[in-house]
């Protein structure tokens, strides 16, 4: 009998299909969108907040759900147990961006999927993101492959931190992953930055995010604004930047930079700990420290814009 994969988050989804094992995946989350054949699966979950609304109001009700204890998710039990995963990939890092590990142990007993295994995911930084990729190998049965697949990732940001010139400036940079209100991003991102030959300011380690005003970040003196909001594509922020509060605080920023602000593909390339981690600090070295690759910022185009 072949293996059968639920995955509950991106990551994991993206994780599997890098192993080669996205043949196994028989559903996925709302969320999950790439590679782009695996939209063609059953969706087994369901956000209780409408995400096309402004991030003002998207925050506003995260925040009251998280409040009251209710989950900002819902899963499809009718539709998980039809798909009778062998392995469930979930998560147990963030409430507030996938379904959390509590919801989907609940999910599976309620579904009478007692024989499912659990693979939960949370990554803080990027030895993390590693420790997951051999996590879900571990889960799938084939850690060889996993640890090829950490080795290839890697070797590619080694190579990236290996190509930055030694000695030369190193373009300061503000991370915000939510603009309204602002929030700079910690994580994995201030080690993509360094290894691109950038230096992050406000959060500067593995923190989750910090809450600021724009304000904040305009103190903070960076060369460049880069907005990567989670969960957004470049056009979604885009199209928060027309909204008073929000342009009004990023052209203030912008105004007392260098080399300006970026807007990126936060959903594609940052905000997901997979193995696309790698391809989100080369566009930050295409970007700010040419000659760091052989290839350019054209490589990446549509997944960032020049704002100001």
């Amino acid at each position: 009998m072949s293996l059968r994969v639920a995955s509950l988050i991106p990551s994991g989804t993206e994780i599997v299909s890098a192993l080669g094992m996205a043949d196994t995946l028989v559903g996925r989350s709302h969320a999950c969108d790439h590679p782009p054949e695996v939209r063609l699966l059953p969706v087994l979950s369901r956000s209780r907040v409408d995400l096309t609304r402004p991030g003002a109001e998207i925050d506003e009700a995260v925040r009251r759900l998280l409040r009251s204890g209710e989950s900002m998710y819902a899963i499809d039990l009718d539709v998980i147990r039809a798909c009778a995963p062998d392995v469930v990939i979930t998560q147990d890092h963030c409430d507030a961006c996938a379904v959390s590990l509590g919801d989907v142990e609940a999910a599976v007993a309620c579904a009478q999927l007692a024989g499912a295994l659990l693979c939960s995911l949370h990554a803080h930084d990027l030895s993390g993101v590693q420790e997951d990729f051999m996590r879900v190998a571990s889960a799938l049965g084939v850690e060889g492959r996993g640890s090829r697949l950490v080795r290839a990732f890697r070797a590619r940001l080694d190579a990236l931190e290996d190509g930055v010139v030694r000695g030369a400036a190193r373009p300061r940079v503000a991370f915000v992953e939510w603009l309204e209100p602002p929030m700079v991003a910690g994580g994995w991102i201030p080690e993509l930055a360094r290894i691109a030959g950038l230096d992050p300011v406000i959060v500067e380690d593995s923190r989750s995010f910090e809450e600021v005003s724009w304000a904040d970040v305009a103190h903070a003196a960076p060369d460049v604004l880069l907005l990567l909001p989670c969960g957004f594509s470049v056009a979604r922020t885009m199209a928060e930047l027309e909204r008073p509060l929000v342009q009004a605080g990023v052209d203030l920023v912008s105004a007392g930079t260098r080399l300006g602000c970026y807007v990126v593909d936060g959903d594609a390339l940052f905000n997901r700990p997979g193995p696309r981690l790698a391809d989100s600090a080369e566009l930050l070295a295409a970007l700010f420290r040419p000659g760091a690759l052989e290839r350019g910022p054209s490589r990446f185009a549509g997944q960032f814009r020049r704002y100001a």
